[in-house]
């Protein structure tokens, strides 16, 4: 499979997580970043998929510390939230 057919794969798992928090919050990573990932990204983010919602929140905002197969640049970058829009 191309990287670009497993990304939009990817896109698809992203935005329909189960809630709309969770939704904004790795469909917007998603969104903002994909276009420019290696295969060894995806393959980050595809992991990162497989894990629950609650646990990616908290990894994400800070409240517990990611474990180390997560942890890294992707993650952090994720954690900025700076590509969560935010209504006002």
């Amino acid at each position: 499979m191309t990287l670009s057919h497993r990304l939009k794969r990817l896109k698809f798992r992203a935005w329909h997580r189960g809630t709309k928090e969770a939704d904004l919050l790795i469909g917007g990573f998603y969104d903002k970043y994909s276009a420019s990932w290696s295969e060894e990204e995806a393959d980050w983010f595809e992991a990162l998929l497989d894990i629950d919602d609650v646990l990616i929140m908290a990894w994400t905002m800070g409240t517990e510390a990611a474990p180390e197969h997560i942890d890294g640049p992707m993650m952090k970058r994720m954690q900025q939230l700076d590509y969560v829009p935010i209504a006002r």
